[in-house]
């Protein structure tokens, strides 16, 4: 079944996986909103890595017999294998091999010039591999490690645009590349030297079609930014006097990636039996991933798309500013944008100095970056201190939306489950979570990384959940990405960029920031409240534990996501001295549990198990535990409306008799 959903830049049908009961328990369907190099490695150390190639061995022995299934299947098999993971097909592709490969050979000289670029490529390239394994043969390959790693950095400068975007994905790849290496690459810059103003200028009235004084009455005589695509112009409209950001591609830069990312995939055909050995995956494969955000971040009618899901995503919402978009003046090498007059979120003082609450403004952050992930399924993919800024009405302000992230339905309720089975200690099951996210290969052998995955969460978790960090999560976790045959997603390596990077933000803000502080009261919330009978479903294994019911943990949950409505009513970031302005983001004040009360109401009618379930938990140890259920029932009384969720459940009367009826006849049906 597949539902067509809000997509970010084209048309993607959702394949639906989500369920439409609990255990068997129908629920009702609600209407929903509309959201829209081969390892760098220690080449001399690999030989000595015996402990961690003993685990790749188990986990490659079932890699290794479809290795030739893999390598020659056809040139879109990659691209089928990533809209499987994803839960998503894309019926109208920017990239695809195919696409490339014709694009690249339509043009004039185009063999000549695949040819002159290759080598240069493979010359640049093999002399840096003949410095390592020089390095390796007079054993000090240690020592120089720092000094190769900025070697590698300067050499992607050297290549062009296409290697820095690579650089870039690199340092957030540790199951391609090193730590030491990703460490080096992070400090990658996308700053490059400004092509001219009449350059921009130019391709500026070929794209609006107008002259430059007729659409705007000033522009800005030095460009605001410049990276390896494009740069950023402030300009003023001369129709309403508005100031607008201006982005505006470099020239002829499309058939140098185009040409690059045909060169990619050439040399990537070749190194499939390693990736295969190495990542549980061929190599075209990531050359394919990479090539599909790149194509996306060059077209700017996709950017402006992007930005137009991100206005309906945090539509009333008064904490989060995203910036408008003139689509008339905009085209697939220009984007004229709401100018963003905010302070960079890296200064603590000015934040200060302008009457906004820092920890109020972490709050709006984290909400907003978690929102992002969990509740629409798209998010901000490159959020460094230059796209953030804080804007004097306490909201926090995004820009560039060149690169951004879907995840599906199914997606998000997997890393849910992932939450879930760490919540609950269930190690085997969140190595499975893996596999369906795409981490591993189908069909591998999970039980290798299982103790390994208890190791990460016990010293992570073991510490306290208010020393919990995601770096340090991270740096555990890319060791063990780099032992094993482990591939990370660029979907999902977007996502730890981004918390990443959000994290060291806050930790700019405020050096004791606490991360799970923030963010379990949101998280909190979208357990007990959000509709998705997905979500439902995961309630319920968070509440019971071997088969005993949390109650500490409901009344946890219960003041948590109180305590996340509490802080949201209003915007966080705003101090007290600005209260009078404060009454115009008044929101839902109150945690809602009506639809949680209905839907628990129906599980208890429906479902024997559950059923069981909750008699065992309130009898368990021999004793009635009256007491617990006051005490929840006392942190819930002001927020439920009696009369409210009386009339929900008269109206939904029918549909529950129904229901009824349909679970009594499957019943009969399937004792016959």
């Amino acid at each position: 079944m597949m539902n067509l959903i809000h997509s970010n830049c084209i048309n993607r049908f959702q394949i639906s996986s989500s369920p439409v009961s609990i255990h068997g328990v129908p629920l009702p369907r609600r209407n929903k909103k509309k959201h829209s190099a081969v390892r760098v490695s220690n080449f001399a150390a690999s030989s000595t890595e015996v402990v961690a190639d003993n685990g790749r061995r188990s986990l490659t022995a079932s890699v290794d017999s479809k290795s030739r299934a893999l390598t020659s299947g056809m040139s879109s098999s990659a691209l089928e294998q990533l809209d499987i993971e994803r839960g998503v097909c894309i019926p109208f592709r920017k990239y695809s091999p195919e696409t490339v490969r014709n694009k690249v050979l339509e043009s004039r000289g185009a063999v000549a010039s695949l040819i002159l670029r290759g080598v240069e490529i493979v010359w640049k390239l093999g002399l840096y591999w003949s410095s390592l394994m020089y390095d390796c043969l007079v054993g000090r390959d240690k020592e120089v490690v720092p000094f190769r790693a900025r070697q590698l950095r300067n050499l992607l400068c050297d290549l062009g645009p296409s290697f820095i975007k690579a650089g870039q994905v690199l340092a957030n790849r540790p199951d391609i590349i090193r730590e030491d290496y990703m460490n080096e690459l992070c400090i990658l810059q996308d700053d490059v030297p400004p092509f001219p103003n009449q350059v921009a200028f130019k391709i500026i009235e070929e794209e609006l079609g107008q002259p430059l004084e007729a659409l705007f009455s000033k522009i800005s005589s030095r460009t605001i930014a410049a990276a390896s695509l494009g740069q950023v112009y402030r300009a003023t409209l001369r129709s309403s006097g508005e100031d607008v950001a201006i982005k505006v591609q470099r020239p002829q830069i499309e058939p140098i990636i185009y040409r690059d990312l045909f060169l990619f995939r050439t040399l990537a055909s070749f190194l499939n039996g390693i990736s295969i050995q190495k990542l549980g995956c061929n190599a075209e494969l990531i050359v394919d991933e990479f090539g599909e955000k790149l194509l996306e971040e060059l077209d700017y009618t996709l950017e402006a798309r992007n930005i137009e899901d991100f206005l309906e995503n945090f539509k009333g919402d008064p904490t989060v500013k995203i910036p408008l978009v003139y689509k008339n003046l905009s085209g697939s090498r220009v984007l004229v944008m709401e100018w963003i007059d905010g302070i960079r979120c890296t200064d603590p003082q000015a934040i200060k100095n302008a009457g906004i609450d820092v920890n109020g403004f972490l709050t709006v952050g984290v909400s907003a970056a978690l929102r992002q992930l969990l509740e629409f399924g798209l998010f901000h993919g490159d959020p460094h201190p230059g796209n953030i800024f804080a804007m004097r009405d306490g909201r926090i302000a995004y820009v560039d939306f060149g690169n951004v992230a879907v995840l599906s339905q199914q997606n998000k309720q997997i890393l849910i489950d992932a939450v879930v089975h760490a919540v609950n200690e269930d190690y085997a099951e969140m190595a499975n979570d893996f596999t369906r996210l795409g981490f591993l290969a189908s069909g591998t052998d999970v039980s290798p990384i299982i103790p390994a995955l208890e190791a990460i969460w016990q010293n992570s978790a073991g510490k306290g959940l208010s020393d919990f960090n995601f770096r340090s999560v991270t740096g555990q976790f890319n060791k063990l990405v780099y032992n094993y045959p482990i591939r990370i997603p660029e979907r999902f390596s977007l996502v730890i960029r981004s918390l990443l990077t959000q994290e060291g933000i806050c930790f700019t803000l405020k050096p004791d920031f606490k991360f799970l502080e923030v963010a379990y009261p949101y998280v909190a919330k979208r357990l007990l409240t959000d509709p998705n009978p997905a979500l439902r479903e995961r309630l319920i294994q968070v509440l019971f534990k071997d088969g005993v019911f949390q109650w500490k943990r409901l009344e946890n949950l219960i003041v948590l996501a109180k305590e996340n409505v509490a802080k949201m009513s209003s915007n966080p970031a705003l101090q007290v001295k600005n209260g009078p302005t404060s009454r115009s983001w008044q929101t839902v004040s109150k945690l809602d549990l009506t639809d949680t009360i209905k839907d628990g109401a129906r599980l208890v009618l429906f479902d024997e198990g559950i059923r069981r379930q909750l008699l065992l938990a309130l009898t368990e140890d021999s004793k009635l535990h009256v007491e617990e259920l006051v005490d929840v029932y006392k942190l819930v009384e002001d927020d439920i409306n009696i009369p409210a969720v009386a009339m929900e459940v008269v109206q939904d009367f029918p549909n529950v008799v129904r229901d009824f009826l349909l679970s009594w006849s499957n019943s009969i049906l399937s004792d016959r």
